[in-house]
């Protein structure tokens, strides 16, 4: 067995079902950002705990949830509110758990869009470290999301796992990553300025991990990155086999990289004053599921 972290911000919509899929745990814990909606009333209509922290990053929330809640079991897993569990995939984290040469596992997801799978655009498959020890991994910021620093081996989860990145309708979608287009570009300004280009990992990565990641940093180096990414999305990953629902994708995804460039222009040229109070009285940093941001350029 292992406990299941749910991290949840105004998802009145997900909750439930999110909850229901992962009561195959004893020990379910739902760590809430202080919303606004009826969250934390469905919540707990379940046997789940419930905290809530303030947010301020991703990394800082998952780092003050890792500290300061305790467990019931040694391993835990992280799960969105916009995700689910399935039992496929929590059986295999119960038979994972019991190996004594990893402390951590990465689970793909599967972005589910207007109904539909989308298999190609979403460079899938796409993993995100789901599964871990606890004591054994931390987390730090990276843009709009973060990253994980691992003290210990990992490896992979053959099952995958459902992700509705729309299930609150487009306009909440565009609105999210508005706000996230913010942070990412702080980040490109960070990485044009101080970063460079893993290309060992880009070409000989011992996991998809490292290369996609060693892509996104070639990526904010490309020019006309929007452009370059619907193609890249588009015709080269197959996501034209996705498609309606695929050809919404892709012109999102290329949407939000060209609201990256706006506002790396905007930071470069025109300096808003106080802008980080700004950001944090506003809330521009919401705490929501992550975009693919780093599926793709």
């Amino acid at each position: 067995m292992f406990s299941i972290y749910i991290l949840t911000y105004n998802e009145e919509i997900d909750i439930a079902a999110c909850i229901e899929s992962a009561m195959l745990s004893d020990d379910i814990i739902v760590v809430d950002s202080c919303s606004s909606d009826r969250t934390v009333e469905i919540a707990s209509r379940y046997p789940v705990r419930i905290f809530q922290h303030p947010f301020e990053s991703h990394g800082k929330q998952r780092t003050w949830m890792l500290e300061s809640i305790p467990v019931k079991h040694e391993w835990v897993y992280i799960l969105e509110a916009d995700e689910r569990m399935t039992p496929e995939l929590f059986a295999e984290c119960e038979q994972a758990s019991k190996n004594p040469d990893y402390i951590g596992y990465y689970a793909a997801e599967r972005v589910m869009f207007m109904n539909h799978w989308i298999r190609y655009s979403t460079q899938y498959p796409r993993y995100q470290l789901r599964l871990f020890r606890h004591g054994k991994v931390w987390f730090t910021d990276y843009g709009h999301t973060e990253r994980e620093v691992c003290d210990g081996a990992t490896s992979f989860l053959k099952q995958t796992y459902p992700h509705y990145t729309c299930s609150k309708g487009f306009s909440r979608w565009i609105e999210k990553h508005n706000r996230y287009s913010t942070d990412e570009a702080r980040e490109t300004l960070y990485q044009l300025q101080q970063g460079t280009v893993k290309w060992r990992d880009l070409f000989f990565g011992q996991s998809e991990v490292e290369r996609r990641r060693a892509l996104k940093d070639l990526s904010l180096r490309l020019p006309a990155r929007p452009l370059l990414r619907f193609l890249y999305m588009y015709f080269l990953l197959g996501g034209c086999l996705d498609g309606r629902a695929g050809l919404a994708w892709c012109t999102l995804q290329a949407f939000y990289e060209y609201l990256i460039l706006l506002k790396v222009w905007e930071m470069q040229h025109i300096p808003i004053p106080n802008l980080d109070t700004k950001i944090s009285q506003g809330g521009e940093s919401e705490p929501e599921a992550h975009p693919t941001s780093e599926a793709t350029l």
